[in-house]
């Protein structure tokens, strides 16, 4: 039986990808801060978060991703085949306010990761979660893996440290070691201070009678919304392969906010324009380059590509967020 160990188990990609190797048959441990008992089956007593529903399916192991001898320890007593990296700082407007410590959280844990890895023999195979933060003012859309990066904000830039140094490390030491542009990816399980949740949970509200406007900043910002459980599985694709590589993963496609919001309260038969507001103070610096993924490389040598629509994601989030305002309201 094929074992995995997870950083980042308890967000949103962690408990979609836990899913989805637990589907295929996989052991799945989480390493998670802090004293739990490593080694049970019932969660070991840890915080699961987005994976709470996995508790007593899943195992957790504690360790600290700055200290490369506790990876190391880690990897020694859980035997991944294959081990997935995704735990990172996710707010990008916090990197402002912490930035040295963000460069810690991303690059410097990282880099004990891949310190960790050359130091076991046979290393398993190691899966890094970058993000289309890195490529800022690109000079062109969409980005793909060799786009030039200009970040432009300490995230981004830890971020992009982060991309560099698993190419760096995965030519000098031969190690199994790839990393995804990963372009924005969503789903119901997204922190509600992000935009897509503070829609779709704002629809919900407005359609229930308990919210009246929808309050947002720029509706022309441009992203490119996936699904996360899509997103994850291109990461568990990248490590089947012969060889280690780098993929951007995205849905390829467009969206502004505006699009979203409008997508948003169709789904529940609203009209946007009668609840939508903006105000001026949550606009931020308008983008020089949509951010958009040209994800050619990885549909012609992964054979992936999204499978759950733009318009599909947001019924989806909307109708999750109407259940669980319906369920603690008591209503039907």
């Amino acid at each position: 039986m094929s074992r995995a160990l997870v950083t980042g188990l308890t967000g949103q990609d962690g408990s979609f990808l836990a899913e989805l190797l637990l589907e295929k048959g996989y052991e799945v441990t989480g390493l998670v801060r802090g004293d739990v008992r490593a080694g049970t089956s019932n969660g070991g007593g840890a915080r699961l978060g987005s994976a709470e529903h996995l508790r007593g399916r899943v195992e957790t192991i504690s360790g600290d991703l700055l200290d490369p001898a506790s990876m190391q320890r880690a990897i020694e007593e859980c035997e991944p085949s294959e081990i997935y990296h995704l735990a990172s700082p996710s707010f990008v407007p916090k990197s402002w306010e912490h930035a040295g410590e963000t460069m810690s959280a991303i690059t410097g844990a990282t880099g004990a990761m891949l310190d960790a890895l050359r130091a076991v023999s046979p290393g398993p195979r190691l899966f890094v979660a970058g993000t289309s933060a890195m490529f800022g003012e690109a000079p062109y859309s969409p980005q793909r893996e060799d786009t030039p990066c200009h970040p432009t904000n300490p995230y981004a830039i830890a971020k992009l440290a982060l991309f560099h140094l698993v190419q760096a490390m995965r030519a000098h030491y031969e190690l199994y070691a790839c990393s995804a542009v990963m372009f924005n990816h969503e789903s119901e399980r997204r922190p509600e201070w992000f935009v897509t949740r503070k829609i779709t949970r704002g629809v919900a509200e407005i359609y229930l009678g308990t919210q009246k406007e929808l309050v947002l900043g720029d509706l022309h910002a441009v992203r490119d919304w996936s699904f996360a459980g899509d997103i994850v599985r291109g990461a568990w694709m990248m490590l089947q392969r012969d060889h280690p590589d780098d993929f951007c993963l995205g849905s390829g496609a467009p969206h502004t906010v505006d699009d979203f919001a409008k997508v948003a309260f169709a789904c529940l038969g609203l009209d946007a324009e009668r609840y939508l507001r903006i105000d001026p103070t949550l606009m931020r610096r308008p983008e020089r380059t949509p951010n958009v993924a040209d994800i050619s490389k990885a549909r012609a040598e992964l054979g992936w590509e999204p499978e759950l629509s733009f318009e599909g994601l947001v019924e989806r989030m909307v109708k999750a967020d109407l259940a669980a305002l319906r369920e603690g309201a008591g209503r039907t």
